[in-house]
């Protein structure tokens, strides 16, 4: 019977760390995406707000330790290794005090993520000009937000009264990418000109929309990270069971006289 539930324990405790080694790489996953990617709002943040970078670049260690937990969990469970069973355990202790650290950091900085968003945008819009190749890769961001959330500013489209750019020109001007509808701009990214008329522009603004991308996608990386701590909370389970087992098993093959 013994025997029976050690091998229970041995092969569900393996398909447990193969899951693990899959969610760990889906955390980082999460952590490069943040990185990496030039072409998503998150990106208009990322440069100024060092509480997203320390986020993303933990994600990314957690999500990497979790990968190697799971490879240590499943050489362990199949080979039944006492002590790499129990630096199993330890690691994932050490990985879930992390995970819980992290998760309370970034709820704790949401208000201030919400400030320096506001003043993120406002410095892009005063600073735009699409003949400046030094911000070029922020300024193409924005205008794939605007046109992406059919929004034109931050509030509204009167922010852009603030713009430099605009603000030193004689010739009435609007952003391209406030185009409504998006097809009477003469181009994708710059300025268009209103001609005699008005600039036609989206009304709304884009705070609230990139406010709400920026919270659904943090629920999103937070309920991954809490879905992995539940299985990290599991996997220690098992692993002690596993331990036991393995100690009961061998202590029942010694001879006796």
């Amino acid at each position: 019977m013994a025997s029976g539930c050690l091998k229970v324990t041995k092969y569900f405790l393996f398909l447990f760390n193969f899951l693990f080694f899959i969610l760990g790489a889906v955390i980082l996953g999460f952590g490069l995406w943040i990185v990496l990617d030039k072409a998503s709002f998150i990106s208009v943040v990322q440069d100024s707000y060092t509480s997203l970078k320390i986020g993303s670049y933990v994600l990314m260690g957690v999500g990497s330790a979790t990968m190697v937990m799971g490879f240590l969990g499943c050489l362990g469970a199949v080979n039944e290794i006492k002590c790499l069973l129990g630096l199993y355990f330890a690691c994932l202790l050490v990985l879930l005090l992390a995970q819980i650290a992290t998760g309370v950091f970034i709820y704790l900085q949401r208000d201030g993520l919400k400030d320096e968003l506001n003043s993120t945008i406002h410095k892009i819009i005063v600073s735009y000009n699409p003949y400046d190749e030094e911000d070029k890769s922020t300024e193409v961001t924005w205008d794939y937000i605007q046109k992406s959330l059919m929004c034109c500013g931050s509030a509204s489209p009167n922010d852009w009264a603030t713009n430099i750019f605009i603000a030193n020109t004689s010739s009435k001007v609007y952003p391209c990418s406030c185009a409504n509808p998006p097809e009477v701009a003469e181009q994708e990214t710059g300025f268009c000109s209103t001609g005699n008329g008005t600039a036609p522009v989206y009304v709304k603004g884009c705070m609230d929309g990139v406010q709400t991308w920026l919270l659904d996608n943090i629920g999103i990386i937070l309920g991954v990270c809490i879905g992995v701590a539940a299985v990290e909370l599991l996997g220690m389970i098992l692993s002690m069971c596993l331990c036991k087992n393995i100690r009961s098993e061998e202590y029942t093959k010694v001879p006796k006289y």
